[in-house]
């Protein structure tokens, strides 16, 4: 069930932010490896990919759907203690499921698509939040055709239910955090103050 029957932007710049120079250093120390086109770092995960002893859940019908599982801090985000305690200041308000660091290389694009849960408006629905790392001059997102102009350390929701692209015609990688999170009145009362 949704926490509210409000309408919101499609695009709501929250009033936190983050601390970028810790969180590039320990996305650095991560040792990022070369890629081609798209990288996904799993901060926070499935529990059963984390701990391969515990059940594995039956299947899903949408993964962004925090539900279908129990969730777990993977390796990658306990080596990281800045990246943990940005996690951890949203898991003490809300229940946060997936956590990842995604990684596009230059030239890179993400075609246009949907995510069907990821909108607060829908029912039984997710947030994505967003916090650019390395977001240099080319790159673009694009929401509902329009650039959503994200500076690292911001944290944003973005209405992904809608269509959007990701186009990085610079000459670095583009690196966000994203923290998915199932909404609540916290949540709620964070985008109402990001809109006024």
């Amino acid at each position: 069930m949704n926490v509210t029957n409000k309408a919101y932007s499609d695009r709501i710049k929250l009033p936190i932010s983050f601390d970028i120079d810790k969180l590039k250093a320990e996305t650095l120390q991560l040792k990022l490896n070369h890629f081609i086109y798209y990288n996904v770092i799993p901060m926070r995960s499935p529990a059963h990919t984390v701990d391969p002893s515990l059940p594995i859940p039956p299947p899903a019908d949408d993964y962004a759907d925090g539900s279908w599982t129990e969730w777990m801090d993977t390796p990658a985000l306990t080596a990281s203690p800045y990246i943990k305690e940005v996690v951890d200041y949203f898991k003490q308000h809300t229940n946060v499921t997936l956590v990842r660091i995604l990684r596009l290389a230059p030239g890179g694009v993400v075609k246009e698509h949907t995510d069907p849960t990821l909108g607060i408006e829908i029912e039984k629905s997710v947030v994505r939040l967003t916090i650019p790392i390395l977001n240099g001059d080319g790159v673009e997102f694009l929401l509902n055709g329009t650039h959503v102009d994200m500076k690292p350390g911001e944290c944003w929701y973005m209405r992904l239910t809608d269509p959007h692209k990701v186009i990085n015609a610079g000459q670095q990688e583009r690196i966000n955090l994203t923290i998915d999170m199932i909404p609540n009145e916290w949540l709620v009362s964070m985008l109402d103050q990001g809109m006024n």
